[in-house]
């Protein structure tokens, strides 16, 4: 070891064990070490012994209790050589005196170089290298000795000077750091000096010299915040006013409050913050190896105000594991390995205005064997405490991207509805693939894959197809908005079905083997929407229609080398496409723009309407009044150009000048 704490651990039952720490020497005849019994405590010459019990596993800490400062005058307890400490230790692990596992230390360590002690108050005052040259002789790099030509250095003494005296260093490097510049009216260094110069050249004191922050580069790194953290707030007071929509929720260690979700690339992120007002739905998949627990539910949350609250947990047993497990490989039994994970977590946020009032989580656990492939779930839901049925939602309302799509079934008893897409695992066939809710805003294309022998009747597959398309629209109507009333078919826009092409009446009777014509195998999904104005700066937007489609394709059987009566596969897909459209029709065009189209801005690279464009109100690179005074200053010099372009300008200059 090289500090002053090790780390080491003990497998197997620590029940019982007796852990000791020796100081062994060396034995100076045979240089072999001393043996050590059973007798020794926790404790040795400035050293310590700490044990950590755990499930076939302890941890065991051997830390130095030594002064590791170097000595001071006329001071003890410390180091009186740079090499503090240079000795051998032994722990021993023994349960009725016996060893049971031996361990061997060499510890050599050095002392702490910090300095603890005062500092001096006289110290170098460094000039602001903006007003005045940081150092008199930059080319001074080494102290205590000469640089070679560098004779501006103090160290340097006139006889090692008239080594290099022909061969210094010139400029600010050789210690000109305040060299006449050639805008001086005294300097005499530009080789053709204008008439105007005189005019224009500066009287100034050497002083006060353009060379003036040479090395000085003027810029400072700031600390970056650390990753899901924020600073913390020194005003007195609550931490917090309040949350806004999309802003995320902050837990007491002043750290965001996170829940696995999924990213844009379809990858689960376990450390995903949880955004005020914003419901997700995600699914993650994982194994027994590549499992990871999640934050833990102790974890007090921020209400937006300052205060905390905890969260109302609830654990439940899970009895269908089908619906989690979606594939399993056959491993031998006695080599099977099971763990107890959570499958699924459901929270349920109970807010009001900009404060979080209750945070309800419902936890799922179940075991997860080897060769098991678990998908699990974790959702979020907002519910406002005025209303908290989960069926009227009193949220913003618009819809938010990202936010589930709302569906109904107005003429049945059960008016709840789902409008879905396929989220396919293991092999991708559609008997084991599970659905996802369709997101708002968000394009999307699944698909899973249908298996088909080769003698297959083509009315059946057709109708196979078709089902299974179908369960995923069930619902009759869409929610025009993410708030929308049940009870009030206003808020509800219906579903425009286009179906599918019935071909079993139209095609021929005669059959073929391998291939079925007119498969409904795409189903289009298409929203049109609109924006429809914002809350608290946060755009929402509403569902104007949804309508749905199919499209067909003519399946025919695969064959290898030989047709057998083997089974063959069908993909079939399901496509989201959102389509935005104008909340109100765009303003006409004019006459002018119908037929004048060489000034239009939008079909041409010149554009002449903006000749003039720094002198609008649309023009912001600087302030208006900056802008007008330099446009008027250019009308100026324009015009005055043009009139002593003009003849008659030089007839009346020459009639003053006689």
């Amino acid at each position: 070891m090289s500090g002053p704490r090790v780390n080491s651990f003990f497998h197997g039952n620590s029940s019982g064990v007796n852990f000791s720490i020796i100081l062994s020497s060396v034995d100076e005849e045979t240089g072999s070490l001393q043996l050590a019994n059973c007798s020794g405590s926790a404790r040795a010459d400035g050293w310590n012994l700490n044990v950590t019990p755990g499930v076939n596993i302890s941890k065991v800490t051997v830390s130095s209790t030594q002064n590791l400062q170097l000595c001071l005058p006329n001071a003890t307890d410390c180091c009186a050589a740079p090499l503090c400490v240079l000795e051998t230790l032994q722990v021993l692990a023994c349960r009725d005196s016996v060893v049971l596992a031996h361990l061997l230390i060499q510890a050599e360590i050095y002392a702490n170089s910090s300095f603890t002690g005062n500092v001096s108050e006289n110290a170098t005052v460094i000039p602001n290298q903006v007003f005045q040259p940081l150092g008199s002789c930059p080319c001074d790099l080494t102290a205590g000795t000469c640089d070679v030509r560098c004779c501006c250095d103090q160290e340097c003494t006139p006889d090692l000077k008239q080594l290099f005296n022909g061969s210094c260093f010139t400029g600010v490097f050789g210690g000109d750091v305040n060299p006449p510049f050639d805008q001086l009216c005294s300097s005499q260094s530009m080789e053709y000096t204008p008439d105007w110069f005189p005019f224009l050249c500066v009287q100034s004191s050497l002083n006060n010299t353009p060379f003036l922050g040479y090395f000085y580069h003027g810029s400072t790194s700031t600390p970056r915040v650390p990753p899901f953290k924020i600073p913390l707030q020194t005003s007195p007071g609550k931490l917090f006013t309040g949350y806004r929509q999309g802003d995320p929720i902050m837990t007491e260690e002043n750290e965001y409050f996170t829940i696995p979700q999924q990213s844009l690339a379809g990858q689960c992120v376990g450390n995903a913050p949880v955004a005020y007002l914003q419901n997700f739905d995600a699914k993650c998949l994982s194994d027994r190896v590549s499992y990871k627990d999640g934050l833990p539910h102790d974890v007090r949350i921020n209400t937006g105000t300052g205060d905390f609250i905890q969260q109302n947990v609830i654990y439940r047993t899970v009895t269908d594991t089908g619906k989690f497990i979606t594939e399993s490989e056959s491993l031998p039994t006695a080599e099977l390995l099971c763990q107890n994970v959570t499958f699924a977590e459901h929270y349920t946020f109970i807010w009001k205005d900009k404060n979080i009032e209750r945070i309800n989580v419902t936890v799922f656990l179940g075991s997860l064997c080897d060769g098991e492939i678990l998908t699990q779930r974790f959702t979020a839901r907002f519910l406002n405490s005025e209303g908290t049925n989960a069926a009227e939602p009193l949220g913003n309302p618009g819809y938010q991207v990202g936010n589930p799509v709302r569906a109904a079934n107005i003429n049945a008893s059960e008016t709840f509805g789902s409008l879905n897409i396929w989220q396919p695992a293991g092999r991708g066939l559609c008997t084991s693939a599970t659905y996802t809710p369709v997101l708002f805003g968000l394009d999307s294309l699944s698909g899973c894959v249908l298996e088909v022998a080769i003698n297959e009747d083509c009315r059946f597959l057709r109708r196979n197809v078709t089902e299974k398309l179908n369960s995923l629209i069930q619902a009759t109507h869409v929610g025009k908005r993410d708030n929308s009333n049940y009870s009030d078919l206003n808020d509800w826009v219906e579903i425009i079905r286009l179906d599918p092409f019935n071909s079993d009446t139209n095609v021929s009777t005669q059959n073929f083997n391998g291939i079925c014509p007119d498969i409904p195998a795409n189903l289009n999904i298409r929203i049109i929407f609109a924006d429809v104005g914002a809350i608290q700066g946060v755009l929402q937007q509403e569902i104007l229609a949804v309508q749905i489609s199919y499209s067909t394709v003519i399946w025919q059987f695969q064959c290898g080398l030989i047709c057998e009566n083997s089974i063959s596969f069908l993909p079939i897909t399901a496509s989201v496409q959102f389509i935005e459209v104008p909340a109100q029709p765009p303003v006409p065009m004019t006459r002018f723009q119908i037929n004048y189209t060489e000034f239009d801005c939008n079909r041409n690279d010149v554009c002449w309407p903006q000749l003039f464009y720094p002198l609008t109100r649309f023009y912001t690179g600087e302030p208006y009044s900056r802008s007008l005074a330099k446009g008027l200053a250019l009308a100026f010099l324009v015009l005055l150009a043009a009139l002593m372009s003009n003849p008659w300008f030089s007839k009346i200059w020459n009639s003053s000048l006689l």
